[in-house]
């Protein structure tokens, strides 16, 4: 899922098979998925899951490949518990599974993270990105806290709405051109809204001949093809960072 107005389910594509760099520490009521950076630079990103949830492989990898640039990097469960979307799921159950996971109700659980990577990882400078479910969590967020200095939404939308265009921080949207779940009639309409009404910086990426969730969920040497644009996308995603956070 990644657009309130178009709750199509999304294909887990690639699972890869991936350890991690990280550990889980508790923060308050949530488990979480913490890497440290090499460099303390008292920058921290909060890395936000998919419908498939905070454990995916493919999910700590990319919060560890933005560790390795400078970034300690957090990946909590903001589904609190309650079980991710599985691959072989009912999908006429989708709808209903989803009213309990809203992407714009996780003010409470990243207070908490934010709280935690202050107090205990002493961070000073904040920045998020997100993954389908996850990017319509962070354009929530970028509307919310002008404390957070950016954020990155890859394949994730809200539907249209008079208070969704206003974003407090710079924000990378990256949309992939064949996406089943987000049309590009509404990667227009975001286009448009945010011309109209942003006063920040913004940036609006459209990926050719991608589908929905390339840039964390195919391997990296799927297809010749496709390689080029996943390393871009994975590249502006980390400039993005770099730049603002």
């Amino acid at each position: 899922m990644a657009n309130e107005a178009y709750p199509c389910p999304c294909d887990i594509g690639h699972r890869i098979e991936y350890g991690g760099l990280g550990h889980e520490v508790q923060v308050e009521h949530i488990k979480a998925y913490l890497t440290k950076s090499p460099v303390d630079a008292g920058k921290a990103v909060v890395v936000i899951q998919d419908i498939f949830g905070w454990q995916l492989p493919n999910t700590r990898y990319m919060a560890d490949m933005i560790a390795g640039n400078g970034y300690t990097t957090i990946v909590p469960d903001f589904f609190v518990g309650q079980e991710p979307w599985h691959p072989s799921g009912d999908w006429s159950t989708f709808p209903e599974w989803l009213k309990t996971r809203n992407a714009r109700k996780i003010d409470k659980e990243f207070d908490a993270v934010l709280k935690y990577l202050k107090q205990q990882c002493h961070t000073k400078r904040i920045g998020v990105v997100g993954f389908c479910w996850g990017g319509t969590a962070v354009h929530h967020l970028m509307l919310k806290h002008p404390e957070l200095r950016a954020g990155v939404s890859v394949y994730g939308i809200i539907k249209d709405a008079e208070d969704v265009y206003g974003l407090k921080n710079p924000t990378l949207f990256i949309f992939a051109e064949n996406d089943a779940v987000i049309p590009l009639e509404q990667v227009s309409l975001l286009t448009q809204k945010l011309k109209e009404h942003c006063k920040v910086e913004y940036q609006i990426k459209t990926f050719s001949g991608q589908t929905h969730g390339f840039v964390h969920r195919k391997r990296e040497d799927c297809s010749p093809e496709d390689k080029p644009y996943i390393d871009e996308a994975r590249r502006n995603l980390l400039e993005w960072l770099n730049k603002y956070v």
